[in-house]
């Protein structure tokens, strides 16, 4: 296929002598009046590359070059300039330019400027695509296996990785949810803050409370000093709940409230504070029947299982 180039230009002779100069060297040229008939025609056809004249009735080269850039920042642009002044071509580049020519106009060169700025364009996507398939290659690579299972589950994986919602693991001991919600945390926004894990079930029951959400000094007998929460500890990061299955009762609510209003209280103190951290929760157990017979709070496990519904 023909490169499609979008000529700009406000002189009709010197539109008629691009396009017929770049047809006969294998382009398909097409023209615009001035720079809003062009931005109109980039919204609705694909192009390869935009000539634009630098001095036109009303928005200049520069200023479609820099709109350009913005707008559609794949498609390189060649300015031609009768004025081939340092501080022409400089104003063309910071606009975002590939390069400029200048009048009185050789269409050959331009031809060869177009296909290079193409080929630095094709190569430019070739390794946006090469890094995308890396990353993606890269992502969960502690989860083996290649299995047609193991596959649709790094891929559900990938696609809600970026998301801020609650996210529910649910497996046999020893099946690597953990790994899974490393994963998660590892390949999505929050990749560069803290990822903090605790397993409820290894807590003792009078001890989860304070350490979720910390305890100020004197809030009960050992407590001699302060001492923050794994709530706090996780700021800006992950914090994966396992076997939250066997989250107290007495705690259930404290830690809804944590979740819906994104702040803690820490034990003994009359001070909230405010937290940002996205919860993964893991468990071994069917929490559906725990709900059932009222072992877990059906709010708290809508709450953790929101990504489920979207």
């Amino acid at each position: 296929m023909r490169a499609r180039i979008l000529i700009v230009d406000d002189d009709m002779d010197m539109r008629d002598v691009l396009s017929a100069g770049l047809s006969a060297r294998e382009f398909e040229a097409v023209a615009a009046v001035s720079a809003d008939d062009a931005l109109g025609k980039l919204e609705q056809q694909e192009f390869d590359a935009v000539v634009t004249d630098l001095f036109m009735k009303g928005t200049n080269g520069i200023q479609l070059c820099a709109r350009l850039t913005a707008n559609f920042p794949n498609i390189p642009v060649v300015v031609i300039t009768a004025f081939g002044s340092l501080e022409t071509a400089i104003a063309a580049i910071r606009a975002g330019a590939y390069d400029f020519v200048t009048k009185p106009l050789d269409t050959q060169e331009l031809a060869l400027v177009l296909e290079r700025a193409i080929q630095l364009r094709g190569l430019r996507e070739e390794v946006k695509r090469l890094r995308y398939a890396l990353d993606r290659s890269e992502q969960f690579s502690s989860l083996v296996g290649q299995s047609s299972e193991m596959q649709k589950l790094r891929a559900l994986l990938a696609r809600i990785a970026n998301s801020e919602a609650a996210v529910l693991i649910t497996g046999e001991t020893g099946t690597g949810k953990e790994l899974a919600a490393r994963g998660l945390h590892e390949s999505g926004r929050r990749r560069d803050g803290p990822f903090v894990a605790v397993n409820c079930a290894a807590v003792p029951e009078n001890l989860i409370e304070s350490e979720l959400f910390g305890h100020a000094k004197g809030a009960y007998t050992d407590a001699k000093t302060q001492r923050s929460g794994l709530f706090v500890h996780a700021q800006g990061g992950t914090l994966f709940l396992d076997e939250i299955g066997s989250m107290p009762v007495s705690v259930q609510p404290k830690l809804l409230r944590a979740l819906q209003d994104r702040r803690v209280r820490p034990v003994g103190s009359d001070n909230e504070m405010e937290v940002d951290v996205r919860i993964v929760s893991a468990t071994n157990r069917d929490l559906e029947s725990a709900v059932a017979e009222g072992r877990f709070r059906d709010d708290l496990y809508y709450r953790i299982t929101s990504m489920s519904r979207e």
